[in-house]
């Protein structure tokens, strides 16, 4: 709405409105009366004189129309939104109008000069969403964009940018698989779309690269999705993930003076734990089933041992001040997040400043925008390897021994996690500086030229370390490790924009022009010791270590650095409001691929027609809009190294020759020359249409698309001589990808006490390999592997093959148990035999890790001065492989605890076989969870206050599945092992907020 405002105020748009909408020029005469009323006028009358604004950004409205009511007399404000007219004496009510803003009456009796605030009347289609170097009326975008407002956002302790629009954006799926304060959400739009390059979309903020965490998701208004080629051509290389545009809070039309504090506190629970075997379930397995557990005598839950309900709180407090030449925004945020597992912590602290300035009569405007950030990680030994001993560990034993040691026990892979988390400390801390700012001329009407440069520069500095009575000294004979690493990364941006926009007549088009130039250097260092003469010094001393005079301490060092260049341009053109055309292109070169490919062009068209406004609609009821679009764009994938094209060398100790009496190193190839090395090339089509009925109480829209992702960057074998190593990375293969996504909007019930707004998102995707080879290249498998399961069993869990769907789990085919209790499997002849006697070739595809159908459904509720939000989501038509049930449901080896339902019959019987990769632990994953539910009230206005809510929220509240691991939501969506549900993973967490919003 805020944007929509902004940018309907723009002289430029007020100049053609008169054209596009009549053809009658309402800005050249300012003051036109429209008629006249002989006997109004013989009445006494008096000249009231005022400016028309808009709400929020406090720009004036030029061709606001305002008449007096009852009658036919009425003026239009000018170009400066200034008005005069005259009424009777004893007053009147003047009614003022104007296109995309809702009707105002205001009764009137002095003629003292008149501030009037007109407030947007927002629809789906007149909203306006940002596009690359740009914004647009969703009602002329002929792409594929989601967008997402403020007051829509996902409500409560939200991790990041992504958790905010979590099930709001059909064909964006976005995750929280775990609980660590320090992780981020996992997001994926339109499925996979590179083998060994990223898949994760562009993220920009104000226009500057950046990542979900840049901004806190207090100081964000909107997040815009740019989902199909046509749409995100424009940004080329960098594109083919799809492109997320966050935009944050400004007070740009200086009309605010406000501060704004927000303050949220929050409980975390573990939303499922694994329900393992007690000291009384083993004591019970011992006397009645002869089990053969040792008895320590003790009762610990060790998972409750190094778990807490962790409390964490959130403050944000938003400062804006200023006028229309002069303003600014202003905001801190500090949270303090604690972890659920014992010592992990994480603090960060964001500080944003924005300011703004125009001169020469709004011709020239300035901006600067400044974001710092710092992000402190504090805590233990709590990781993934100390859960997992949590989860193994004897329950009958005991945390410390009677003399207050920590109770070890022989066993290389068995320790006492609760000492690994106290015996062991870990620090991280991340500093970022992004410094941007620009320049916006305008020479002449409609037009408009901007410069904007920006600078990111970050460092990240950690340490570990491990004290005497840590498992390392009496596992490892080391006494004491400690490790320090460092890393800083510079990335300069500097892009010139020209956009222009006229109107004549019945025809409307703009042009876009620009330029643009990125460059980054990333560089680290890393230092390891150990066998120290004290744990005091922790990392603060490592050369005080011996392991350095044995020549046993660890070193590295690294550098990188990148160019990327672009040229650009978009042309837009609509006829009558109804013919809608836009067509851009890229031209980008980049330094991460070979001499002689660096340079490549992405072009896009997308076509719109507004059927709705055909002379055929116009005596159709309850139509208020229907749009098909089409389009076709192509985007890339860039390269993840920058030097993957070029000749290396390294020097290694273990290769070299006595030379002169001395050892020298020897001097070998570690990476072939491929001057022919580019990007990843997807085509993507993408057909929509977008719908508005019954005064847009029913909208939304429904796409299809299809992509083929070529030339994919992949990792050949190749022959020794004539290459100098026998592995290279080359363009070979092809991607396919195709979906539908559906977003309908409902306003079931809209009045002056009671509104319910509801959105469903539906999507559906599917990958398939298509080729592993180009006309140079044969593969020498149609196939390659991912996932990997971990010791013991040490296996891959999916194979992608050409011709078949990605995801795919590759595992033995249960069948039964022998009369032993060893699994029985499907061989390829379609026999049962015993696991030990079948062969690799024996394995075969069975589920698929992907869901066919991706589900959000949100609502929102207002009753008077309460609101309730209620997020669901879902996603059916997959399967997830259980880890922990492989791993923790086989009782072959006692040495370790299980699960209690490793005793359960499996075919009739009781399993007695060593842990195996099989179809038995695939199991359904479909789920609908409430994600988020929260209830506010908004107190009414006090005195200075301007605003006041309270609110309480929950997030992750309770899932309906049939899975039975710990959550089915709690696997990974990327990369090409999906479903794979760890057993040592960070826990999920179900987490409960109260929180206060006040604006004075």
């Amino acid at each position: 709405m805020k944007n929509f405002t902004k940018k309907m105020t723009l002289l430029g748009v007020m100049c053609f409105l008169g054209h596009y909408l009549g053809g009658t020029d309402l800005l050249a005469r300012p003051y036109l009366t429209y008629s006249s009323n002989a006997a109004f006028n013989q009445l006494r009358e008096h000249t009231v004189t005022g400016t028309v604004i808009s709400d929020e950004d406090g720009l004036s409205l030029p061709g606001v129309s305002i008449i007096i009511k009852g009658t036919t007399k009425g003026v239009t404000t000018d170009i400066n939104g200034k008005f005069s007219i005259d009424i009777p004496e004893e007053g009147a009510t003047l009614v003022f109008s104007f296109i995309g803003f809702g009707t105002k009456e205001v009764d009137v009796f002095t003629d003292k000069d008149l501030s009037i605030i007109l407030e947007p009347e927002t629809t789906s289609m007149t909203e306006v969403v940002v596009v690359g170097y740009g914004t647009m009326r969703k009602g002329d975008v002929t792409s594929s964009i989601g967008g997402v407002k403020e007051e829509d956002f996902v409500k409560g302790a939200v991790r990041d940018a992504a958790q905010l629009i979590q099930g709001k954006v059909a064909g964006l799926r976005v995750t929280t698989p775990s609980g660590d304060p320090g992780s981020n959400t996992q997001i994926n739009l339109r499925g996979i779309n590179s083998i060994n390059g990223t898949s994760d979309p562009l993220v920009l903020i104000d226009g500057i690269p950046g990542n979900l965490n840049t901004v806190p998701p207090e100081d964000i208004e909107s997040v815009d999705v740019l989902k199909d080629g046509s749409a995100a051509a424009i940004y080329g290389t960098r594109a083919t993930g799809g492109v997320i545009l966050i935009t944050t809070k400004k007070n740009s039309g200086g009309a605010k003076n406000s501060i704004n504090y927000s303050s949220y506190l929050s409980v975390q629970t573990i939303a499922r734990k694994p329900e393992l075997l007690t000291g009384d379930d083993y004591r019970r397995l011992i006397e009645e089933e002869g089990i053969g557990y040792t008895d320590y005598g003790g009762n610990t839950d060790w998972v409750d041992e190094m778990t807490r309900n962790p409390i964490s709180h959130n403050h944000n407090l938003s400062f804006y001040g200023g006028d229309r030449t002069t303003n600014f925004t202003a905001s801190v945020n500090y949270r303090n997040w604690q972890g659920i597992f014992l010592r992990s912590n994480q603090e960060r602290f964001n500080i944003r400043a924005d300011l703004n300035h125009s001169m020469y009569d709004d011709k020239l405007r300035a901006n600067i925008q400044l974001i710092n950030r710092v992000f402190t990680r504090d805590q233990g030994g709590a990781d993934g390897y100390a859960y997992r001993q949590a989860i193994i560990r004897n329950p009958t034993d005991r945390v410390r021994t009677e003399d207050g040691n920590w109770q070890e026990r022989d066993g290389y892979f068995y320790e006492n996690p609760i000492s690994r988390i106290y015996e062991a400390n870990a620090e991280s801390k991340f500093k970022e500086m992004r410094v941007n700012g620009s320049l916006n001329y305008n020479p002449i009407d409609n037009l408009d030229m901007k410069l904007m440069v920006s600078n990111v520069q970050n460092s990240n500095l950690t340490g570990y370390a491990t004290t005497f009575n840590h498992t390392n000294t009496w596992l490892n004979n080391q006494n004491g490790t400690a490790s320090r690493s460092t890393s800083a990364y510079n990335e300069n941006l500097l892009e010139f924009t020209t956009n222009y926009n006229k109107a004549i007549g019945d025809h409307f088009f703009t042009l876009l022009g620009g330029y643009s130039w990125q460059d980054a250097t990333y560089e680290d260092f890393n230092a390891s010791n150990w066998d120290f003469p004290t744990d005091l010094y922790g990392w603060n001393n490592l050369g005080a270590g011996a392991a350095l005079q044995a020549g046993q301490a660890g070193m590295g060092s690294s550098k990188n650095k990148w160019q990327l260049a672009g040229f650009f341009g978009r042309a837009t053109y609509s006829y009558n409001d109804k013919y809608l055309f836009m067509a851009s292109v890229r031209r980008e070169g980049s330094s991460r691929f070979g001499e002689n490919s660096q340079w490549g062009t992405f072009p896009a068209v997308s076509l719109g027609w507004r059927i709705s406004n055909e002379p055929f609609f116009e005596n159709i009821n309850n139509i208020d809009e229907i749009k098909i679009r089409a389009g076709f764009g192509v985007t890339g994938t860039i390269a993840n190294s920058p030097y993957l094209s070029q000749i290396s060398y390294d020097f290694t100790r273990a290769q070299g020759a006595f030379i002169g009496g001395k050892w020298v190193q020897g001097f070998v190839p570690a990476r072939n020359f491929n001057p022919d090395l580019r990007w990843e090339r997807k085509e993507e089509y993408n057909f929509g249409i977008d719908y508005s009925f019954f005064g847009d109480r029913l909208s939304g829209s429904i796409d299809v698309y299809r992509r083929d992702i070529k030339d994919l960057l992949y990792n050949f074998p190749v022959p020794v001589p004539p290459y100098l190593t026998s592995s290279m990375t080359i363009n070979a293969g092809v991607l396919q990808n195709d979906g539908m996504e559906v977003l309908v909007n409902v306003v079931p019930v809209q009045n002056k006490n009671f509104n319910w707004n509801t959105a469903i998102t539906y999507s559906t995707n599917r990958n398939k390999l298509v080729s592993l080879s180009n006309d140079q290249f044969e593969a020498t498998n149609d196939f390659f592997t991912a996932g990997y399961t971990g010791e013991p069993i040490q296996d891959y869990t999916h194979r992608v093959e050409v011709g078949g769907a990605i995801g795919r789990f590759y595992v033995w085919k249960t069948v039964g148990l022998t009369e032993t209790g060893e699994w029985m499997v499907e061989n390829t002849e379609g026999e049962a035999i015993p696991i030990s006697q079948a062969s690799q070739e024996d394995r075969q595809f069975y589920g698929n890790g992907i869901p066919l159908h991706i589900l959000g459904f949100n609502n929102s509720f207002r009753y008077k001065n309460f609101d309730m939000q209620a997020n669901f989501r879902g996603a059916f038509g997959h399967e997830i492989l259980n880890f922990q049930r492989m791993f923790y449901e086989n009782p072959y080896n006692p040495a370790y605890n299980m699960l209690k339902t490793a005793y359960d019959p499996v075919y009739g019987q009781r399993l007695n076989s060593d842990l195996a990769l099989v179809s038995h632990y695939i199991e359904d994953g479909d789920y609908l969870k409430l994600d988020n539910l929260t209830i506010g009230y908004t107190i009414p206005k006090l005195g200075f206050l301007k605003n006041a809510r309270v609110y309480a929220s929950g997030l992750n509240l309770f899932t309906i599945t049939n899975y039975k691991g710990i959550d089915p939501e709690g696997v990974s969506i990327t990369g090409f092992d999906p479903g794979n549900d760890q057993r040592d993973k960070y826990p999920t967490t179900r987490t409960y907020t109260l929180g206060l919003n006040v604006t004075f």
